[in-house]
This record gives C-alpha cells, sequence and structure tokens, in this order.
C-alpha cells in the first residue's frame, strides 16, 4: 500500500434515513498495534433496532451498554482526539470501515463539518476505503458479505459484532488475511 491503512468503525443512534444522520455513540480504530476508541453520548434518541443490536443505552445523560456504565466525552473532544490520532501516524492514511460508503463515512463528515474539523481531518486522510466494496469485488461468489459472517467465512471465529472496537479489529485481521491487490483496493476508494 502507499499509504498506511487505518481500520476503523462507528456504533451509532440508528441508520442513515431520508437525510436524518444518527448521532455517533462510539469510534473505534486500529493501525497495526496502534488503538483508538472513545465514546460519547448521543444527542438524539438511539433507535430501539440500534440499541437491541449494540447493547447501548442512555439513562439521565449517561451512556451505558449492555447495562455498565460507559466513561465518554463530548463530541467534539471525541473528534478531535481521533483526529489528533490519526496524526500520529505516518501519513497520510487510508481509513477503512465495512461499509464506508453506506454509512460510517457520511456519519464521520458530517460530524466533522458541524465542528469544522473537516480541513484538519482532510490533511490527514487521503481517502475512505470501503471494505464491503473490497470483499464483493475480491469474493463475487459469497453470498453474503457481512463483516460477521466474512470473520467467520475466512478467520474461523466469532466475535462481539457491533462493538466498534471489535469490528474494527477484525476487519484489520481480515485485510490482512485477504492480501489484496494495489487494483482492488484502488477500485474500492472512495
Amino acid at each position: 500500500m502507499s499509504y498506511p491503512v487505518v481500520f476503523f468503525d462507528l456504533e451509532t443512534t440508528g441508520l442513515i434515513e431520508q437525510h436524518h444522520y444518527p448521532d455517533i455513540i462510539q469510534i473505534s480504530a486500529v493501525c497495526g498495534e496502534r488503538v483508538f476508541n472513545a465514546y460519547t453520548v448521543p444527542r438524539c434518541p438511539i433507535t430501539r433496532v440500534a440499541s437491541s443490536i449494540t447493547g447501548f443505552t442512555v439513562i439521565n445523560g449517561t451512556l451505558f451498554c449492555h447495562g455498565q456504565f460507559v466513561q465518554t466525552a463530548p463530541l467534539v473532544t471525541v473528534l478531535n482526539s481521533f483526529i489528533n490520532f490519526l496524526y500520529s501516524l505516518p501519513g497520510p492514511v487510508y481509513l477503512a470501515a465495512h461499509n464506508a460508503c453506506g454509512l460510517d463515512a457520511p456519519v464521520l463528515i458530517r460530524a466533522l463539518q458541524e465542528f469544522n474539523l473537516l480541513g484538519k481531518f482532510r490533511g490527514v486522510v487521503d481517502r475512505f476505503l470501503d471494505t464491503l466494496l473490497l470483499s464483493k469485488r475480491l469474493f463475487s461468489q459469497l453470498h453474503s458479505h457481512s463483516l460477521k459472517f466474512l470473520v467467520s467465512r475466512f478467520l474461523r471465529k466469532t466475535y462481539d459484532s457491533h462493538n466498534a472496537l471489535e469490528d474494527a479489529t477484525v476487519l484489520q485481521e481480515l485485510f490482512y488475511k485477504w492480501q489484496p491487490g494495489r487494483k482492488a483496493v484502488r477500485k474500492s476508494l472512495i
């Protein structure tokens, strides 16, 4: 790769629906042994579906995951910390997520724009890499391209899916297991 790849994931209050963007709850990233993980209390309610999938709830302004208290910071602080993490790596970087173009990239970009951080972010992130697109290019014969299925199929294990840190970690493992060529990676950049 011409740039380091940082694997990241977001947990959010729901999905993008008719130009309504969900709020970020968790941002996690891994690059080799380097790890970033942070939580924030969302500013809008967590949908029932999202809560049942991720285990996140907010009670009286406090974030819980599966009933356990979670330490949080304001979203602007989390975003700045994430950008600082990215700048601590030899950059510029590709920022990889599974379904980056469908959820992670637009939600992250919108949040960065809200706090006027997009310019600082673009100073270190060259492009997004969508590993969902990459998996479809590499393994078009598969009946599913969900991260959970791909981890089971290629890594032969299960994991705590819908935890951003776990998702980012297994995504990195998958990518290095696949060893995709530059052409396939280039075609999966957004």
